[in-house]
């Protein structure tokens, strides 16, 4: 009887064994993923509770900022792809080097949060996904605040102050750098160290330090609204992943305009939609065998396309993550057993927005990401995509190897940190042991010297004076006289 042989899958574009691509997947993910033990987790609080202070101070500076604020934390730094911005050139801040954890923090300099409030954005001189924001919405308080951050427009006889995005980043950095210096100044036993507070396009980063984790937080000005924009309304009628699974109102509950600017806009004015919000509460039901292919698809793109970053954004692959769930059933993309092909159908779907040149935006797929790019630019792309679909197990193996390595250091740092705390305990206990001795002996002897003195001066009056500043010479008066 003939034996049957098992044949291994292979993809049979690239000819690479899917088994091994998908185990490569599952080490990146490990080394990727960061759990916290106790110690980490109270030096993340602690960090968390520090930034958010630090823009409290910024408030006190010139109560610019709301006062009762609604931050948005997400997990990734701004060039990571959280949300779409103009990226700037490559960062010389890596992990493992210089931070350990990244995010980005949303901090609304403006708030529209009351719901019997329409939602009213300026869209006359903006593409789809743009608008700019008049200083009308708001009181007369408000507009004399932020009207040095606000470019002036008059049209038919009526002057407009719109807010400025370019304008409103640089106070919002000026202010984090004067408290950041004020801080570095007057620091606290126990608060975290500042390491870094630099300007990273429309973000401010600031990396924080704290017993054996660094932190890098990108801070972006924002406009926050409750509600849902009219722009955004024919996309909730439209059959998505999450019907069915999360009520409408928890995904529409708002959204943000970030600093940023169409090719065609007015740059002084014009600011992005962000449906950031939105995102965290849909990510929670993606299946988490996808989120985790989509990680790792995330690195060898962004790495791959680190040149062009600044045409290929990273949030358009979180674009494609978004449509995938749409046009694939959940159940599938829920099977641990199917990440490779999963990997290499993010990698197709790149390719194939690229060569029909359209990757809408998904909560408004009226604006498209990439319409303006040329046919050179487009070439020039769809080269790179397709290296990386011609080997993509040894760009998931190389991204393997960047991510042990800023992992390696990460436990290097934290390793060197917890040895240099605990040397200069045992220093402080061995000085306070040290100090307790001498006082000891000095008590000893000033109890002899004051025993002889009474022996020798029966009836009279001691007293024993001690300088403040140096109580290790004490004085003795008998009756008038010092000694």
């Amino acid at each position: 009887m003939e034996k049957k042989h098992e044949h291994q899958k292979l993809d049979f574009r690239s000819g690479c064994s899917l088994n091994r691509l998908e185990n490569l997947i599952n080490v990146f993910d490990e080394y990727d993923r960061h759990e916290f033990d106790d110690q980490m987790a109270m030096e993340v609080h602690i960090m968390k509770e520090h930034i958010f202070n630090i823009l409290g101070d910024v408030q006190k500076l010139d109560n610019k900022l709301p006062v009762a604020n609604e931050y948005l934390l997400l997990s990734g730094s701004a060039r990571d792809g959280t949300l779409d911005i103009e990226i700037e050139s490559p960062s010389e801040l890596t992990r493992g080097n210089d931070f350990d954890l990244d995010y980005t923090l949303f901090v609304p300099v403006l708030k529209l949060h009351d719901r019997n409030q329409p939602v009213v954005l300026d869209m006359r001189h903006s593409i789809p996904c743009h608008s700019w924001i008049s200083l009308k919405l708001f009181d007369d308080a408000t507009v004399s605040r932020w009207e040095p951050c606000c470019k002036t427009v008059e049209k038919e006889n009526e002057t407009g102050h719109f807010l400025s995005p370019p304008k409103v980043c640089d106070w919002f950095h000026e202010a984090l750098v004067k408290v950041s210096e004020d801080l570095k100044e007057n620091v606290k036993r126990g608060q975290p160290r500042i390491t870094t507070v630099q300007q990273s396009g429309v973000a401010t980063t600031i990396i924080l330090a704290s017993g054996g984790t660094r932190i890098m937080y990108d801070l972006v000005p924002v406009v926050s609204f409750r509600g849902w924009p009219a722009v955004a309304m024919g996309w909730l009628s439209e059959n998505h992943f999450w019907d069915g699974i999360i009520p409408e109102e928890e995904v529409i509950t708002g959204f943000h305009l970030v600093p940023a600017c169409s090719l065609v806009g007015d740059k002084e004015m014009e600011w992005r939609l962000s449906f950031a919000r939105s995102e965290v509460q849909l990510k929670r039901f993606i299946p988490m065998p996808f989120m985790k292919t989509f990680y790792a698809f995330k690195a060898i793109m962004n790495r791959a396309l680190g040149r062009y970053n600044k045409i290929m954004k990273p949030y358009i692959l979180r674009g494609l993550l978004l449509w995938a769930c749409d046009r694939v059933k959940i159940q599938y993309l829920a099977n641990e057993d199917i990440v490779a092909e999963c990997l290499l159908g993010l990698i197709d779907d790149t390719l194939q927005c690229l060569l029909s040149r359209s990757c809408p935006n998904y909560f408004i797929p009226q604006y498209n990401m990439i319409g303006h790019l040329d046919d050179q630019t487009v070439l020039k792309l769809c080269q790179v995509v397709l290296m990386v679909r011609s080997d993509p197990a040894e760009h998931v193996r190389n991204a393997v190897d960047q991510v042990k390595a800023a992992r390696d250091l990460t436990e290097a740092y934290h390793n060197q940190q917890m040895e240099r705390k605990s040397t200069k305990s045992s220093s402080e206990n061995g000085m306070s042991q040290s100090n307790v001795e001498m006082n000891s002996r000095q008590e000893l002897d000033l109890a002899e010297k004051m025993r002889r003195l009474v022996d020798s001066n029966p009836g009279k009056s001691i007293s024993v004076f001690l300088n403040p500043d140096d109580n290790s010479q004490p004085h003795f008066r008998i009756d008038g006289k010092f000694f």
